[in-house]
């Protein structure tokens, strides 16, 4: 039988996977027609991913009563973990419209580093000094990647790309307690997809963007690939601590810049690409000092 860490470093593969193709339609959403706003993206998005964890939740927990489910710690946790996934997402679309995918995403993927962060100060999660240097590395890296100060009309969406990899990292940590707290996954993927809709849907009816019929299997293709990511990180922590399985995440980048090169011709200019290098080498330190660390 497999591990338990190995069926977390599965979950996470196919996470990144999910979240990989997410991106790129994301990106290639606006190639179809008039761009579409990060809101509108975010609703059928999440609009896709509210329907299928809806039946999954409703096959294997009809007969349950809402207020076992929704226990006040779990129903708080909930709230956090969905008002911060949300507006990492917000931040992630509007940079992913912007700036090349895999830049786009290698910042989002700073989010394992903070959800070991947020997983030390909240969840009491030990954390090494090893590990502490590792960050640090994995900080230059995003300097290189965003080139603050030197990106021009790019500053912003490289900030609010980092910005939504901070959110991400603390929402992935809310759903690191909501596990410990015998959390179902589909009641948070059900929770966390039903709050983004209801947050974008004032913003996407204020200003609606008219979509062809390319952009709309497009979004419901990034859809798909959303819920194949939540449900895969959901189950991932689950499985595992974000020190054991964290840098499986990294498998991201790669898919990314895949989809980057061969349907965009994105080529990462030499920093960036500096940049992925020290990411990538920070998260297999970060598994590294994890692995050699003695079990408590």
């Amino acid at each position: 039988m497999p591990s338990a860490r190995a069926k977390g470093a599965a979950c996470m593969v196919a996470s990144a996977f999910g979240f990989a193709l997410m991106a790129f339609c994301v990106r290639l959403c606006d190639d179809f027609g008039e761009p579409v706003s990060c809101f509108q993206k975010s609703l059928f998005r999440n609009v896709v991913a509210l329907s299928v964890a809806l039946p999954l939740f409703m096959r294997f927990h009809h007969a349950k009563p809402l207020g076992e489910l929704l226990r006040p710690r779990i129903l708080s946790l909930l709230v956090a973990r969905s008002a911060l996934g949300t507006a990492g997402i917000f931040a992630n679309f509007y940079a992913l419209s912007r700036i090349p995918i895999a830049e786009g995403q290698t910042l989002n993927k700073t989010a394992p580093f903070f959800t070991l962060l947020f997983a030390w100060m909240f969840l009491g999660e030990h954390v090494t000094s090893r590990q502490v240097r590792t960050l640090l590395l994995a900080f230059v890296g995003v300097v290189l990647v965003a080139k603050p100060g030197f990106a021009g009309d790019a500053t912003l969406p490289l900030m609010l790309g980092l910005f939504g990899g901070l959110c991400a990292g603390a929402a992935y940590a809310c759903v690191r307690s909501l596990r410990r707290h015998k959390a179902d996954p589909s009641l948070i993927v059900l929770f966390f997809s039903f709050f983004s809709c209801l947050a974008s849907l004032p913003f996407s009816i204020w200003d609606f963007d008219p979509m062809t019929p390319a952009q709309l299997l497009i979004l419901v293709g990034a859809g798909c690939g959303a819920a194949l990511g939540q449900f895969g990180i959901t189950l991932a922590y689950g499985f595992a601590p974000p020190g054991e399985i964290a840098v499986y995440d990294y498998t991201n980048i790669l898919f990314t810049a895949a989809f980057g090169y061969f349907f965009f011709s994105q080529v990462p200019d030499v920093l960036s690409f500096v940049g992925f290098v020290a990411i990538l080498a920070a998260a297999f330190r970060l598994h590294n000092a994890r692995s050699a660390a003695p079990a408590s």
